[in-house]
């Protein structure tokens, strides 16, 4: 029996590098909001294959292999001893290399779904501790709930948003890799985000301190890669948004508003320059 899942993607309202590891992994200390702009998967088992077949239908940018999910799966066999395979077929919604999560997400969510479909039993927590070395964002999926993350990302402090904010997204036509992001971020002097005022903003709903205090430390190394993010941010404030940011390592730019008829007007004057969504966070 085939199963169908929604792999949410994610915004990073603030994104503070703290650190880097010895390890080449760095401290983050950021606020994770989950939105209702999704990949679809449709996941079942297979009766007689020794292999598990992860197939997506996105090659704009050629990124053709795709191993998360299927490196999920055998995290989870290797854990539970269990030799069923998957077939699992990823219709993207979600842009690649676009500081979305698409990729985490859709691992995170193959997880918990093979989790309840094998009836494992494996608790969030222990899901969030086998997801830990598959890659920073997935515990963060795992969860799917407004976050503050720290340590690589495995560290998850439930937050407080007051306000139903819809999200405008825009993202240039290049993509940045997370991998060239930090390279260049870790020759640069990191800039830091006040996270206890976005926290504070969010929890009260004070959108005026909100927009003051959100910061990227990886917005400066990213528009070094891709200058059309300055020019994306730049037109979003011109046409009224206050809070506006890159997410993640980018190249997507985001604007938060209670303001809906206002980001209608402007998602159709920007889509036919860029990839533009309106979507909403998902606030549980």
């Amino acid at each position: 029996m085939a199963r169908s899942v929604k792999s949410f993607a994610k915004i990073n309202i603030s994104l503070d590098v703290v650190s880097k590891r010895n390890d080449g992994y760095h401290e983050l200390d950021s606020i994770m909001l989950p939105i209702e702009l999704h990949d679809s998967i449709i996941i079942e088992q297979l009766k007689k294959s020794s292999d598990n077949f992860v197939t997506v239908d996105d090659f704009s940018n050629g990124l053709v292999h795709y191993n998360l999910a299927t490196s999920a799966i055998e995290a989870l066999s290797k854990k539970y001893g269990f030799n069923t395979k998957f077939r699992v077929f990823i219709h993207k919604n979600i842009p690649m290399q676009a500081g979305l999560g698409g990729g985490s997400s859709n691992a995170a969510f193959t997880m918990k779904a093979v989790n309840e479909m094998l009836k494992l039993g494996a608790s969030e927590e222990e899901l969030i501790e086998l997801a830990t070395p598959l890659g920073a964002d997935i515990p963060f999926f795992i969860h799917c709930a407004p976050s503050r993350c720290n340590g690589i990302g495995e560290k998850l402090h439930p937050i407080e948003v007051k306000n139903t904010y819809y999200v405008l997204l825009v993202k240039p036509n290049v993509g940045c890799s997370t991998k060239e992001v930090f390279a260049i971020a870790d020759s640069l002097p990191y800039k830091h985000v006040d996270t206890e005022n976005v926290l504070k903003a969010l929890r009260e709903g004070d959108d005026e301190l909100l927009a003051n205090s959100i910061g990227n430390s990886l917005e400066e190394a990213a528009t070094k890669l891709v200058p059309e993010i300055a020019q994306i941010k730049q037109t979003l404030k011109d046409r009224g948004f206050k809070i506006v940011l890159m997410s993640g390592s980018g190249s997507t730019v985001f604007a938060l508003s209670t303001d809906s008829s206002l980001m209608k007007k402007v998602a159709r004057e920007l889509e036919d320059h860029y990839f533009v969504c309106m979507t909403k966070i998902i606030n549980k």
